[in-house]
């Protein structure tokens, strides 16, 4: 299952948006650590409603490990969304994230495009920073957190105003899954 679900991401490196002020896309990362946002072919600085740091109060770890595919444009956007909250990123690009989420444990149910391990935790897919600058403050028992899927609206996921609801779930290394924060609007 795991295969045919990255053989679904990868296309989604190069994504085209059509919104009220016209063709929006994003480029695939390029290898530099630097993604582009084009609108009719001129580049443009994207803010998000994800950028305002609304949990300052984390002092605790901010070395994050990255693994994600070389091909996969929105995990580019999710480790810059990162860094916008003083998290320092080492962004590992690989070919077999079957692997590392396995290592890790994450639960199938909860997969994402991207693995990230920030002191001896897991954050699976397009947790905001937030999220887990409470969850790390509160040094939980729990294996990580996850938002299952790639969510638009999510960090790394804008697409202008279409947002989905989403769901920020805890899990352990068992399996097993709790619900921590579901999103509606935002």
């Amino acid at each position: 299952m795991m295969k045919s679900y990255f053989k679904w991401l990868l296309p989604l490196a190069g994504v085209v948006v059509v919104g009220v002020t016209g063709l929006f896309y994003w480029l695939p990362d390029t290898g530099n650590n630097t993604q582009t946002v084009a609108s009719d072919s001129k580049a443009i600085a994207m803010t998000s409603v994800w950028d305002k740091e609304t949990e300052s109060s984390y002092s605790g770890v901010k070395e994050v490990t990255v693994y994600r595919s070389p091909s996969c444009g929105c995990c580019g956007e999710w480790v810059q969304h990162m860094q916008k909250h003083g998290f320092k990123i080492t962004d590992n690009k690989t070919e077999d994230m079957e692997a590392i989420k396995q290592k890790y444990s994450v639960p199938q149910q909860l997969v994402s495009c991207h693995t990230a391990v920030i002191d001896d935790y897991v954050m699976e897919g397009h947790v905001p920073a937030d999220d887990i600058k409470r969850f790390l403050a509160s040094k939980p028992k729990q294996a990580g957190l996850a938002v299952p899927g790639m969510p638009l609206g999510t960090p790394g996921m804008e697409t202008g105003n279409r947002k989905q609801p989403f769901t920020v779930a805890s899990f352990n290394k068992d399996g097993s899954v709790k619900v921590l924060k579901e999103y509606q609007s935002y």
